[in-house]
């Protein structure tokens, strides 16, 4: 608010004011101008969940009649992709056609079953392809540069193969809460292309507004082979694409639009950790990453002094950094005076009912610089929890929270689900 105009007092009256004056300002708080700015600074990844699979007996490989199994989380939209080669082949690799085999059916409801006719047969394009069997040499003889194609029947060399179903045997089942096993059996036995499969990589991309954000991460169809693959392809080595999808398998998470409170007092407006959610629309933040509920709240409460929601330009959503391009940040103007306190709250978006908050008492209002130290992550105990970007319930994954009942505790890292980065590198919140 701005100071009332003294311009227009009678002139005469100047001198009967300034003792007056100077004495009432020894007792009024001092009011200055603060700038807080709030940025999603996390380098984002756009794998959610990766790894590798191999047999765990005397070898590796997986020989006809053997089985592997892996379990992984997965949203509806999300799929599973994975790679292994055809062991007696020059260059030939099992994987799902992409993005990868679907796991929901457009009712939300998971896919249990054989997905077996979603597996394809792979050339690699490096090596020139021999009669499949165990006498295959390696690596053989370069092709030179070839692209990625399907093996339909017969490959470039005119050598006949069995169908990828009757080859591998790949199955779903649901455990609850987002979490599937997949078992791959190696079923070439029975057939006339009998062989072993090598150890491999699988990889789970998340889905953003709808859309995959890396639906290829192992291969592209009609494009050269990269990152790797070559290695599983061509010599059953899995080291190598590993390596590459653990450096794309991370943190992906929006910010919601920002709740920022300017207020005076010992205890902090917004929550309260050991304690339940108090129903004052902190849950609706926390899930949705709707602040409105309770902003309108804190207007009412008395040591509350300013509220502001804070939504970022364009995408109304704080994004996180993506390749080279820059997370978004948010800013706002506030007057504040000599014990005030500021505090926010923003929905870790890609979550069942976390949210980054000001820790304690939030921060000295007139307080300079980074205070990004200030910031925790809660989990609201409001809503069951699954792998964050990977739960079937997450309220901005299309999903709807199913109901849990705890008091407002702080996230563990590492957590049940994944390990974070430090806060620091998610949000940054600066005074100034």
């Amino acid at each position: 608010m701005k100071p009332k105009n003294s311009a227009w007092l009678p002139v005469f009256a100047f001198p009967l004011l300034v003792s007056a004056c100077n004495k009432d300002n020894e007792n009024m708080p001092q009011t200055s101008a603060a700038t807080i700015t709030i940025e999603n600074v996390l380098d984002s990844r756009p794998l959610v969940e990766s790894g590798t699979f191999k047999n765990n007996g005397a070898s590796p490989l997986i020989v006809p009649g053997e089985s592997v199994s892996f379990q992984f989380s997965a949203a509806k939209g999300q799929a599973l992709t994975f790679a292994t080669m055809y062991g007696w082949s020059n260059d030939l690799f099992f994987a799902p056609a992409n993005p990868g085999i679907e796991l929901y059916q457009d009712n939300g409801t998971p896919i249990e079953g054989e997905v077996s006719s979603q597996i394809r047969l792979w050339d690699n394009g490096t090596r020139i392809n021999q009669m499949p069997g165990a006498s295959v040499s390696h690596p053989g003889t370069a092709s030179g540069a070839q692209n990625v194609t399907e093996v339909n029947g017969t490959d470039a060399q005119g050598n006949s193969y069995a169908s990828a179903a009757s080859l591998m045997k790949v199955s779903l089942h649901y455990e609850g809460n987002s979490t599937f096993t997949v078992t791959i059996t190696n079923t070439s036995g029975s057939t006339s292309n009998p062989t072993p499969f090598s150890p491999g990589v699988w990889a789970i991309s998340y889905i953003a507004g709808g859309n995959l954000l890396y639906p290829n991460p192992l291969y592209e169809a009609g494009k050269p082979t990269a990152n790797g693959l070559t290695n599983i392809a061509e010599m059953g080595d899995n080291s190598v694409l590993s390596t590459y999808l653990t450096g794309q398998t991370g943190i992906f998470t929006p910010l919601s639009p920002v709740l920022v409170v300017v207020y005076s007092g010992s205890e902090n407006p917004i929550y309260k950790t050991g304690q339940m959610d108090q129903g004052k629309g902190l849950k609706e933040l926390a899930q949705k990453g709707d602040a409105s509920g309770l902003a309108a709240y804190l207007k009412t409460v008395q040591a509350v002094k300013e509220v502001y929601i804070l939504p970022a330009a364009s995408t109304t959503v704080l994004l996180p950094k993506v390749g080279g391009q820059a997370g978004s940040s948010v800013s706002q103007s506030v007057n504040v005076t000599q014990g005030d306190r500021i505090a926010i709250a923003t929905m870790y978006g890609f979550s069942n009912d976390w949210f980054f908050a000001s820790k304690d008492n939030g921060v000295d209002a007139m307080q300079k610089g980074d205070v990004s130290s200030s910031i925790g992550l809660f989990d609201n105990g409001t809503a069951i929890n699954q792998f964050p970007g990977a739960g079937i319930t997450q309220f901005n994954l299309s999903g709807t929270p199913l109901e849990e009942n705890k008091d407002i505790e702080a996230v563990p890292n590492p957590n049940a689900f994944t390990t974070l980065p430090a806060i620091s590198q998610i949000i940054k919140v600066t005074l100034n």
